[in-house]
C-alpha cells in the first residue's frame, strides 16, 4: 500500500475543510434550487482550496494559535472557513440583489428606433 506524503495529508486537509465549509454553507442559507445548491457547493469547494492556506495561516496569527496548531489542523480550519465565507457572502449578496426592484439601468437612453419602427 503506498503512503500519503506531507502535501498529500495538506491536500486531503484543505479538500476536507472545503466540503465541510459548503456543507455548512448550504445549511445556513438555504438554496432555492438544485442548480443553486450545486453552484454554491462548487465555489464554496474551489475558494476553500484556493484561498484555505493563507486564510488558516491568519486565523491561526489572529487567534494566537501558530506555533499549538499543525499544518493539516490549519489548513482545515483555513479552508472550512474560506469556503463558509464565499458563499455567506455571495449568498447574502444574492438576496439583497433579488429582491430589488428590476429597472432601466443607469445612464440608458431611450431607444429612438422603437418610436419610428412604423414609419
Amino acid at each position: 500500500m503506498t503512503e500519503i506524503t506531507h502535501a498529500g495529508w495538506i491536500w486531503l486537509a484543505k479538500g476536507a475543510g472545503a466540503v465541510a465549509g459548503s456543507a455548512i454553507s448550504l445549511a445556513y442559507i438555504l438554496p432555492k434550487h438544485r442548480r443553486d445548491a450545486a453552484i454554491r457547493f462548487a465555489v464554496g469547494v474551489v475558494c476553500g482550496m484556493v484561498f484555505g492556506g493563507a486564510t488558516g495561516l491568519k486565523l491561526a496569527e489572529i487567534l494566537g494559535l501558530t506555533g499549538r496548531l499543525g499544518t493539516g489542523e490549519t489548513m482545515l480550519m483555513g479552508a472550512a472557513v474560506a469556503s463558509l465565507c464565499a458563499w455567506s457572502a455571495i449568498g447574502l449578496a444574492l438576496r439583497y440583489f433579488q429582491m430589488r426592484p428590476i429597472g432601466p439601468l443607469p445612464g440608458e437612453r431611450q431607444d429612438r428606433h422603437r418610436e419610428q419602427k412604423g414609419r
